[in-house]
């Protein structure tokens, strides 16, 4: 005797015939959940059924023409469910439409050049923010504000990186030998490119109509990050990726597009962090703004330093970036705490 297992509900017993008959007819299927009645032995159906010698056929319910009949044609073509006013209803599809087709509709534009870099960058831009979104977004979130945030930070690093990032005395380091060129990356390099995009986190927190939350502002923080990652990205593929081989253009444009803007998200992340608890600590906001550069910039420094130098290790500090912000995420509340007293 065995018995059924549906949905943890438990038919039965039966006999392997009645079990048969039941497959036969469409009813149970031969992967379905069973148990022996009286060993309580558990498997499927099929491996009673083969014990048993029986082997059972599933009925046809008659020809293609007559089971599409009986199917009807809404299961093909749900009218009502593809009418406006249903798919709003469930706006995640609509979304996921855009997402995936839009570069296809950019693809019909009549456009060329400089444009063609950025608009692909800001379709991975936007591909990135609906991930940030859905994993940090906090009740204090809104759209109209990320939006804002993300052609900020472009008007921000637009406005630097015309002319007045060349102020900084410490990139003339970033070319000499290794470990001096540590120093310009992290003082010239890290420290300009974080300041950029802090700037908009700075009037956000300073708008803002009550306290922002620390995971609000790393929120912001990673859209910062993303749209500098798509001024960087669409410079690199206009000139040095460019200049190289096929192969390697294509993967360093890859890159450009998918995991250095996520790189320089955390970097900015961790600066929203900090920044957040300098608006809700201004007691300690001296030492809390001087962690919100310069952490970020350090981390920035030493990842393109060692990029240039052992890009394995490059790498262990970016994953160090992103488990140093999951940690910081972690530890909000105890941090809280600690400097209320």
């Amino acid at each position: 005797m065995i018995i059924i297992t549906r949905n943890q509900t438990d038919y039965g017993p039966y006999d392997e015939y009645t079990v048969a008959r039941f497959v036969e007819e469409g009813k149970l299927l031969m992967n379905d959940k069973a148990r022996d009645a009286y060993t309580n032995e558990q498997d499927t159906i099929k491996t009673f059924l083969d014990r048993a010698g029986i082997h059972p056929r599933v009925k046809h319910n008659g020809s293609i023409t007559q089971q599409l009949g009986n199917i009807g044609s809404e299961f093909i073509l749900p009218k009502e469910e593809i009418t406006r006013q249903n798919l709003m209803e469930d706006k995640r599809l609509l979304i996921l439409a855009i997402v995936g087709l839009s570069l296809s509709v950019i693809m019909l534009l009549p456009i060329g050049g400089y444009f063609v870099f950025y608009i692909v960058s800001l379709y991975f831009a936007t591909i990135w923010g609906l991930f940030f979104y859905y994993f940090f977004r906090t009740r204090q979130v809104n759209v109209k504000t990320t939006i804002t945030t993300f052609f900020l930070t472009q008007l921000a690093v637009f406005i630097i990186f015309s002319g007045l990032n060349n102020l900084n005395f410490f990139y003339i380091f970033t070319n000499a030998p290794f470990p001096l060129s540590i120093v310009g990356y992290i003082a010239g390099v890290g420290l300009t490119e974080e300041f950029a995009k802090m700037i908009p986190l700075l009037i956000l927190a300073h708008r803002a109509k009550e306290p922002l939350l620390p995971q609000t502002l790393v929120y912001y923080g990673l859209m910062s990050g993303i749209a500098f990652g798509v001024f960087e990205g669409v410079q690199y593929q206009v000139t040095v990726n460019a200049q190289a081989d096929y192969t390697t253009a294509f993967v360093l444009n890859i890159a450009r597009l998918t995991s250095l803007p996520f790189l320089h998200a955390t970097f900015s992340g961790i600066c929203g962090y900090f920044t957040a608890f300098a608006r809700l600590y201004p007691k300690y906001r001296k030492s809390l703004y001087a962690l919100a550069i310069a952490v970020p910039a350090i981390l920035h420094g030493l990842y393109d330093a060692f990029a240039t130098f052992f890009y394995p290790i490059a790498i262990a500090i970016a994953f160090f970036a992103v488990i140093l912000l999951m940690a910081y995420l972690r530890k909000s509340t105890t941090f809280q705490a600690r400097l209320r007293q």
